[in-house]
């Protein structure tokens, strides 16, 4: 039997302890984890990683914005005038300054009641604006008709043509054809400016009905001097405000029957004794005397539309020496500046005795153009007269530039009121 002492068995390998270790560590971990992940009240559900942020291994390079198309210019439109302006020659622009009558054209006729060769020849020669017809020259309806539609058939730029048909004593068609007639302008002063418009709508539709399309209408002078005959019952009032009503609405009556229309006589000859067709006229006051009284129908006119004032053969001996068409101050600073009237300026008759007592015929043309006036009205010596201006413009006394203007408003005239078609 064995009795002797029982020895320890041998030692093994503590695995079990490294497992346990593991396994503390594990819970401890996990016991980390919920205590982080849950909330202090209800758990929340675990909340997705984010998702890692993708950048392109390079930016591009940035786009500028492209500046906006510019809107183009419109294209201005071309002035007719001044395209016709361009073409025409100096003799041309000059001939366009004159008014003539058929006589002046085909000198030793006589009694001109018709247009034919003679007159083409010579409208050829001198293309002027326009012609003034008188009562010689209108015999019937049919035959004024006829010689105005073959005269107008004969110009490259259409003419003026025009007459003195006022009403009353005045008038060239009522006594001779037979178209409506129109008493004198002073009867109606008082039936308003309703009857003034209609009058001159009346006169109008008359003289377009026969070719006509100018008239040398309406007298814009009040009859203020009742030693004035030339003037007398021509003039719409004796009163310079109710002149200037009338005159203003006459202005639109004519334009309503057809036809262009000039007021007369600049600066106003009703306060004068003396008459322009046999020698010179004086109008004794002064500036403001006349600002305050004649201009004013004169401004209504303007005010209303008139194409063109005429200008009387008048010396304003406190303004100027000379006579009203040949005086700067008159016409260009006082008409145009101060009235501010930039339409047609005509002269009245050159064949008066105002002027030819004092002037010849190539002196008046140039002093004239020079004043500021645009249209001249029947010249005693056309040729003269042309080539006077002519000459003036190749030797500088007359520029280019001032001839063009008054050869601009003449061609515009006609273009506003249909004379002058607009292409």
């Amino acid at each position: 039997m064995y009795t002797g002492k029982r020895t320890a068995p041998p030692s093994r390998p503590r695995r079990w302890l490294l497992a346990l270790a593991a396994l503390a560590a594990a819970l401890a971990a996990a016991a980390g984890l919920w205590a982080l992940t849950r909330g202090p009240g209800t758990a929340q559900p675990p909340q997705p990683s984010p998702s890692p942020l993708l950048l392109p291994s390079a930016l591009p390079e940035p786009t500028s914005t492209p500046d906006p198309t510019p809107t183009p210019e419109p294209t201005p439109t071309p002035d007719p005038a001044q395209a016709l302006l361009a073409e025409m020659s100096l003799h041309e622009k000059v001939c366009q300054l004159f008014v003539v009558q058929p006589a002046d054209l085909v000198p030793g006729v006589g009694r001109v009641t018709a247009a034919g060769e003679a007159t083409q020849r010579a409208l050829e020669r001198y293309p002027v604006a326009g012609l003034l017809y008188d009562a010689s020259n209108l015999v019937t309806m049919e035959q004024t008709k006829e010689m105005l539609a073959n005269v107008q058939s004969y110009t490259k730029i259409p003419l003026i043509l025009t007459c003195d048909e006022e009403g009353g004593r005045v008038n060239r068609l009522m006594h001779t054809i037979g178209t409506t007639y129109v008493g004198p302008m002073l009867n109606y002063k008082d039936q308003g400016p309703e009857r003034a418009a209609e009058n001159a709508r009346v006169i109008a539709a008359d003289l377009s009905a026969c070719g006509f399309n100018m008239d040398l209408a309406p007298v814009a002078d009040v009859w203020s001097n009742p030693r004035n005959t030339v003037i007398g019952d021509r003039a719409y009032s004796d009163d310079f405000a109710q002149a200037s009503l009338l005159v203003a609405a006459a202005v639109e009556g004519f334009h309503q029957g057809g036809v262009a229309c000039s007021l007369k006589h600049f600066p106003g000859h009703g306060d004068t004794s003396a008459d322009s067709h046999y020698g010179s006229v004086y109008v004794y006051k002064t500036l403001e005397e006349l600002r305050q009284a004649e201009l004013l129908p004169f401004q209504a006119g303007i005010e209303a539309g008139a194409d063109a004032v005429m200008m009387g053969h008048l010396i304003i001996a406190d303004v100027d020496d000379q006579p009203a068409l040949l005086s700067h101050k008159i016409v260009t600073e006082l008409l145009r500046e101060e009235l501010g009237f930039d339409g047609v300026v005509i002269t009245d008759s050159l064949k008066m005795q105002a002027m030819i007592d004092h002037y010849g015929s190539g002196d008046i043309a140039v002093g004239a153009v020079q004043a500021g006036v645009d249209l001249l009205l029947c010249p005693q010596n056309l040729d003269e007269a042309v080539s006077a201006l002519e000459r003036a413009v190749e030797e500088g006394t007359i520029t280019q530039e001032r001839l063009d203007e008054s050869v601009l408003r003449v061609l515009r005239l006609k273009m506003a009121r249909g004379i002058l078609p607009v292409e």
